[in-house]
């Protein structure tokens, strides 16, 4: 095969596995070794002490590579594949629905004796519509939860990152006032009541507004009441609830609107 065409095959190549996650590591390793191998080819003329750099990388990457590649497959297995590798692209969307699972644990946490048909229909379509409002970036959007007891909140939060967000977590006003002067977020979501006080939450929500920074915030608390609702629009709050299902669609609403403005 001629070296034109030999190039014009590895860009076809090149071009197909650069549709997923998996296919860009794999393309990456290629051509790290593609150059490495140039490099051991005229490394007779190397000293022993220039050669060794490149013995150690010839050693030392592979297992960097397994080790990436497994924290990969353990976290966040979900997001190696791109829609073009199944043959019905609906079962990316399927393989997303464990923020409906998590998302269902937060219910029946919440509510255990409260759970129907409708009730599962309508996480799936939460899930759906925050799925739909994602576009191509080339960040995932953080969002920063302050609450002293983080572990209340693991399924809330399984179910948002399914969707492709991440989080920061803080458990005081003044370590979360520390990562917001560190970090842009685009939404926080707090408690309201914590060791420092019954109504830290608005403590926080009202440093932020002083100070200018109208990051969205919403309080994930332990009322739903219409009174406490509009005390937190009056402090410039975006939302309150101890649903977790509106938690979601509040959120998710929120960070849609924040992409696109």
């Amino acid at each position: 095969m001629s070296g034109g065409n030999s190039l014009e095959a590895f860009g076809k190549t090149a071009q197909g596995l650069a549709r997923n996650p998996l296919g860009i590591i794999a393309l990456f390793i290629v051509l790290v070794y593609g150059f490495a191998s140039l490099v051991a080819a005229f490394s007779s003329s190397f000293s022993p002490a220039e050669r060794a750099p490149l013995i150690y990388f010839l050693v030392v990457f592979p297992v960097l590579v397994l080790g990436v590649f497994a924290w990969l497959v353990r976290w966040h297995s979900e997001k190696l594949f791109g829609p073009g590798d199944f043959k019905d692209e609906t079962n990316y969307i399927k393989m997303q629905m464990s923020a409906v699972a998590s998302l269902s644990a937060a219910t029946v946490k919440e509510n255990p004796t409260n759970s129907s048909q409708s009730d599962i229909d309508k996480l799936v379509e939460l899930v759906l519509e925050a799925m739909r409002g994602q576009e191509a970036r080339d960040h995932v959007d953080h969002i920063l939860w302050v609450d002293d007891r983080p572990d209340n909140n693991i399924h809330e939060r399984r179910a948002l990152e399914a969707v492709g967000l991440r989080f920061t977590l803080a458990l005081s006003t003044e370590e979360a006032m520390r990562k917001i002067d560190k970090e842009r977020f685009i939404a926080i979501i707090s408690d309201m009541g914590r060791r420092e006080g019954p109504r830290e939450g608005y403590v926080l929500l009202d440093e932020l507004r002083a100070q200018g920074n109208n990051t969205p915030l919403f309080f994930y608390a332990s009322s739903n009441a219409p009174e406490h609702k509009l005390e937190t629009a009056n402090h410039g709050g975006q939302g309150c609830t101890n649903n977790p299902q509106e938690l979601f669609q509040m959120v998710t609403r929120a960070v849609i609107t924040n992409r696109s403005s």
